[in-house]
């Protein structure tokens, strides 16, 4: 677990959040107001480069884009925060 998630679950122990499986790291925060965690997309892309190391970075966009980002899991669905660089569009 991230430094982050253990703060955010030691400081608010009797709530329930939606995690993504195997992406703690790229967690940056939470939406106070609605009490769903906020993830990094350029953390995400990084670990699924990382993490899966044949995935060059336009497949692990694609990947974030239509598994990730994508997928509604009902209201506690995490925030994903578009903090890429774009370069060269």
């Amino acid at each position: 677990m991230s430094k982050i998630l253990d703060h955010i679950l030691e400081s608010h122990p009797e709530e329930t959040f939606m995690k993504a499986d195997l992406l703690d790291e790229a967690i940056i925060g939470l939406d106070e107001s609605t009490m769903r965690l906020i993830y990094s997309q350029a953390k995400v892309i990084e670990i699924l480069m990382k993490f899966d190391g044949e995935m060059n970075f336009e497949e692990a966009m694609e990947h974030y884009f239509f598994n990730i980002q994508g997928a509604y899991m009902g209201e506690k669905t995490p925030i994903w925060n578009n903090d890429l660089e774009w370069q060269d569009l």
